[in-house]
């Protein structure tokens, strides 16, 4: 096992065996009714992509396994360590790696996002793209009740410091519902398993690397929509969180989560590409 494949302790409960070439993760911890109604409307599509959660230790009974698996869900994996959404994410890669698939999207499970845009990100990973950042400001897309601070950070703040340190240009750069190729997550120059990466480090880090590296990239348009009352469904504080999300993106501006170069010749992944 490589130093840097470092993945959180989990507990696993598999309601079927893989059927598809890719899958898709959902990060979770006490989303309640959110979840359940977004698993209803992605029941749909469980025979085009394996649904696998990655709960953070959810108890408000919306991960109750008879109703997952009626869901068309095939894993519930339960992070039984420490860390936030990047150590979920670390389960959820490495469970898929293993199991062998081709690659991996992610969508957040608030019931923010239209599931319908499934199908395209699969159709981009087909077409050979390694990471597909779902945007709902490309044409094509829709911004929904998004709040206005909310909105204004990622155009002002998040999008730009994003695209410049990537050297691609993005619009809607903290937005979860993505994908990625096998190949970008296994190469040697990425190494996503390391315990840096605890909280929201991963998804800004995973937005930059790819173009950083010359892999193949590209945004396609989605749907998220807030809800009508003005609720905010996110697990981000309104200051301390966007104190952090600054402090990550100072980060990536000083490549402080880039792989040590000097290891990458004697380190790497420890699944094949």
């Amino acid at each position: 096992m490589s130093e840097f494949w470092e993945v959180p302790k989990a507990k696993y409960h598999e309601f079927k065996k893989k059927s598809t070439k890719y899958c898709i993760i959902i990060p979770i911890i006490n989303e309640g009714e959110r979840i359940k109604s977004q698993l209803e409307k992605m029941k749909y599509y469980s025979n085009e992509v394996d649904i696998i959660i990655a709960d953070g230790g959810s108890k408000d009974g919306s991960t109750e396994l008879s109703f997952l698996e009626s869901m068309g869900v095939r894993t519930l994996l339960i992070k039984n360590d420490t860390g936030k959404l990047s150590a979920q994410l670390r389960i959820g890669y490495d469970y898929a790696l293993r199991e062998g698939y081709e690659g991996v999207i992610t969508i957040d499970g608030n019931d923010k996002d239209d599931v319908n845009s499934i199908t395209n990100f699969i159709n981009e990973l087909d077409n050979g793209y390694d990471f597909i950042q779902g945007s709902r400001y490309v044409k094509g897309g829709q911004a929904i009740n998004t709040p206005i601070i909310r909105d204004l950070a990622i155009r002002l703040i998040h999008a730009p410091i994003i695209s410049l340190v990537a050297g691609y240009r993005y619009t809607d750069t903290t937005n979860g519902f993505r994908a990625y190729s096998k190949k970008y997550l296994v190469d040697p120059r990425v190494q996503p398993f390391r315990s840096i990466f605890e909280t929201y480090e991963l998804l800004a880090y995973l937005s930059v690397r790819a173009a950083q590296l010359g892999m193949k990239t590209k945004e396609i348009p989605v749907t998220r929509r807030y809800p009508d009352d003005g609720k905010i469904p996110t697990k981000i504080s309104s200051f301390r969180g966007n104190l952090f999300l600054i402090k990550i993106l100072l980060k990536l501006i000083c490549k402080s989560y880039n792989p040590d170069i000097n290891s990458i010749n004697n380190k790497g992944s420890n699944i094949n590409a």
